[in-house]
């Protein structure tokens, strides 16, 4: 149990120090355009949406079939993780104070807060389910259950990070603060990992719960935060490149190493 745990905070906080990483061109050169930025995000999205049937769902029930009765059983289970993994994280975005980027300031007010900790609190709620994802995979089957998601989580997190440090700079903030306060932002990840291969070692009976509630939680920021953020600007085409990209390549990705 101890090496699982250890696998699902060290894969997860490789996930979200991949956030640094795509933060890195604030540093070295010219920040890339809202286009761009759109389209990395559109990848992000695609990939999040294919690891959450192909590394999530479809594994969540294979283990309900293994664990519960046959019929509609294991359907039903993993219909009601989803819904309770969208609506976790549903609840956090609107109890918890933050502020997007466009959107403005959401949640109960918080006016002792200072903006940027009102930005990090809403990266953070996207973060969670990434790494809760990345955690349940280590839990379930080890490195090959696992290794997929942290590689295509990591993946998603490098235009995320870009996408962070380039709105904090817009906002005032200097080269490097935006790039520290991004690269803080995926810390949350090793969190939910590590909460996740937890839960799902205890009792194999709570795999499937856990697998589909992970899913769940990345569909709900996929349709809530990523998708609309990326179509506001009039780039949806690139948009929706960047997402068939996101989804091919973790697909093959979580064949290849899966």
């Amino acid at each position: 149990m101890q090496s699982t745990l250890l696998l699902g905070f060290l894969g997860s906080l490789v996930a979200g120090m991949m956030t640094a990483v795509g933060a890195l061109p604030v540093l070295v050169g010219k920040t890339p355009g809202r286009a761009f930025r759109d389209l990395a995000l559109g990848f992000a999205a695609g990939v999040m949406l294919a690891a959450s049937f192909f590394s999530l769902i479809i594994p969540a029930l294979d283990a309900a079939g293994e664990h519960y009765a046959n019929g509609a059983v294991p359907a039903a289970i993993v219909c009601l993780a989803i819904l309770f993994g969208m609506g976790a994280i549903a609840l956090l975005n609107e109890r918890l104070p933050h502020e997007h980027f466009t959107q403005g300031r959401e949640g109960p007010e918080a006016a002792s807060l200072r903006r940027v900790w009102l930005f990090v609190f809403a990266i953070s709620i996207h973060n969670l389910p990434e790494g809760l994802a990345v955690g349940v995979g280590f839990g379930a089957n080890g490195l090959e259950g696992g290794m997929p998601l942290a590689i295509g989580i990591g993946l998603q997190n490098m235009p995320e990070g870009l996408a962070v440090a380039i709105a904090l700079m817009g906002e005032g903030y200097s080269r490097w603060r935006a790039f520290g306060i991004a690269t803080l932002t995926g810390l949350i990840e090793p969190v939910g990992g590590l909460f996740g291969a937890g839960v799902v070692t205890l009792s194999q009976m709570l795999l499937p719960w856990g697998l589909a509630f992970a899913a769940g939680a990345m569909l709900y920021v996929i349709s809530h935060e990523i998708i609309p953020e990326t179509h506001r600007s009039g780039h949806q085409n690139k948009a929706t490149l960047g997402l068939a990209l996101g989804l091919v390549i973790m697909l093959f990705l979580d064949v290849w190493l899966g």
